[in-house]
């Protein structure tokens, strides 16, 4: 048996209009880029395949490529995925009511391929109960193009508890990167930065019937591959296309080639590790580890956890003491930021993407380090839609919901803000336009009311501020040096917080030059546990 070669030009004949696409990848890995541009290209020349419905579980672009060549009006008329922040085509689209649009949880979509593979309706899980995508709030349903439309979820009572149930989406075709095929299409990832949800995502399509089109960069003679190292048995692909111009289309992540320091493949010498200049975001995310104890198992979210608390770690030395985690799949190592999200050097470990989301679900996290758009009285958080642009979950929902310490880090305000770190005081120059702590919240991603009912330990953690959620509502507990607490932080809120009795302020070892001394304090903290 021998896999079916294709050119990146055959695959539009094989897709029909009308047709349900997922496509498989994070960031700009795991993207088939020669595949996903012959698709557009056909539709811009020809106007077909047109009218799809595409499917996929995690933001999957890099603000330029990846699922981005699919943002053609008329070219899809529906999307179920997770997250655009990276996609600023499809946000427009879906703000101007251009296609139909629904945003599930990253966790919750990577598992119901697995749930779809074996024959199920859908998938059943608490994650999602109370936030936006509950269909007795939202329904997930992101413009007005939606709101109207069918729901995709609704809520099931199993035992006298409620729970999601997210529907099956039979899907006629998935389209998933490996980095080799042998001559029968078994697929093998060893130069991918993820392993992803690939193997779920291909045995969901087969379920219904559908094609299974795989890019690889290249093809060795069957029988040469190491089995355990295959990811799909060949015996479930329809088509290889081999990636004629790896450089710009089969790309590891999208700045940079291939890097084999990010598959796992070699290790980095630890001096290529160079510490983060002090600013605001660093100042944010070292408060923000005050929170950590020896042995935590973390997770990092996009923005400000992503982009500095790994490096953070690094140079406080505590890789040891913790286990950083993100929602990709990988175990330790230093994170790459900003558009490579999800990816890492020096890792101690790879799983699939769904199989680490079963982890945040679960048991959970020890503590979750997420960004935040908006905060309001009752402990909500909107991280999912500013304004009219829509950024959606991601991992947010499935991670914060059940993690055992959600520590939130932002910025106080947006938009124009000035802050200088200044003779270890937090000097705010210029006051941002827009509040990020209001009266109601624009949508719910995190329900506070539901997190202080069973006693989750919440945190907001800003520059010049720091609350905790508590039974009563949202405590101010500590304030920065130089900070005036009316007119820097009570004025600046649409609501009025509950002020802790014993009001701190933070610690001026924040403002250090190198190390500040998070090793010592995490020490510190367990000694005292151990004798309390």
């Amino acid at each position: 048996m021998k896999a079916i070669l294709r050119k990146a030009d055959d695959i539009p004949g094989l897709i029909k209009d009308g047709d349900t696409i997922a496509t498989v990848g994070m960031t700009l890995a795991g993207a088939s880029e020669s595949i996903l541009k012959a698709l557009e290209q056909s539709f811009l020349e020809t106007g077909s395949p047109r009218d799809l419905t595409l499917v996929h579980s995690a933001g999957q672009s890099d603000r330029k490529n990846g699922i981005q060549h699919f943002a053609h009006e008329g070219m899809v008329t529906k999307i179920i995925g997770s997250h655009w922040g990276l996609q600023p085509k499809w946000m427009e689209m879906i703000s101007n009511n251009k296609v139909a649009a629904y945003c599930l949880p990253q966790g919750q979509m990577a598992q119901l391929y697995r749930s779809m593979a074996c024959g199920l309706p859908g998938k059943m899980s608490k994650v999602g109960i109370g936030t936006f995508v509950d269909p007795r709030v939202e329904g997930g349903k992101m413009n007005d193009k939606t709101s109207t439309m069918e729901d995709i979820s609704e809520i099931l009572t199993y035992e006298n508890e409620e729970y999601m149930f997210y529907k099956k989406i039979p899907l006629d075709a998935v389209i998933i990167r490996g980095t080799t095929a042998d001559e029968m299409g078994n697929i093998t990832m060893e130069e991918e930065a993820m392993k992803l949800e690939a193997l779920p995502a291909a045995l969901a399509a087969k379920r219904f019937g559908g094609k299974v089109i795989v890019q690889v960069k290249q093809l060795a003679e069957t029988g040469t591959l190491d089995p355990k190292a295959v990811v799909i048995p060949g015996v479930f692909v329809d088509a290889v296309v081999v990636c004629e111009n790896p450089m710009e289309d089969h790309r590891q992540t999208s700045s940079w080639y291939y890097d084999p320091s990010y598959s796992g493949n070699v290790r980095a010498p630890q001096s290529s590790f160079k510490p983060l200049e002090l600013s605001v975001r660093k100042f944010i995310g070292r408060r923000a580890m005050l929170e950590l104890s020896k042995g935590d198992v973390i997770n990092l979210g996009t923005g400000i956890p992503n982009d500095v608390i790994g490096s953070i770690a690094n140079e406080e030395k505590i890789t040891d003491e913790i286990m950083i985690t993100v929602e990709s799949g990988i175990y330790g190592g230093v994170q790459a930021g900003g558009i490579d999200f999800g990816i890492g050097q020096n890792i101690y470990a790879m799983i699939p993407h769904d199989l680490q989301m079963d982890y945040y679900n679960g048991a959970g996290c020890d503590v979750t380090f997420m960004g935040a758009g908006e905060l309001d009285a009752e402990g909500n958080v909107n991280a999912t839609k500013m304004g009219s642009l829509c950024t959606g979950a991601g991992g947010f929902i499935d991670i914060t919901q059940n993690a055992k310490k959600v520590v939130f880090c932002a910025t106080f305000s947006t938009g124009g803000a000035r802050i200088e770190l200044k003779d270890n005081k937090v000097q705010i120059e210029q006051e941002g336009r827009i509040k990020k702590l209001v009266s109601k919240v624009s949508q719910i991603s995190f329900n506070g009311k539901l997190a202080r009912e069973k006693g989750q330990d919440v945190y907001f953690v800003t520059e010049r501020a720091v609350f905790k959620l508590v039974k009563e509502g949202v405590m101010l507990i500590e304030i920065a040096p130089g900070v005036d607490l009316q007119k820097d932080v009570l004025d600046l809120m649409e609501f009025t917080p509950i002020i802790s009795d014993q009001l701190a302020q933070m610690d001026e070892q924040l403002f250090a030059d190198g190390e500040f001394g998070l090793k010592s304090a995490m020490e510190k903290e367990k000694y005292e546990e151990s004798y309390a």
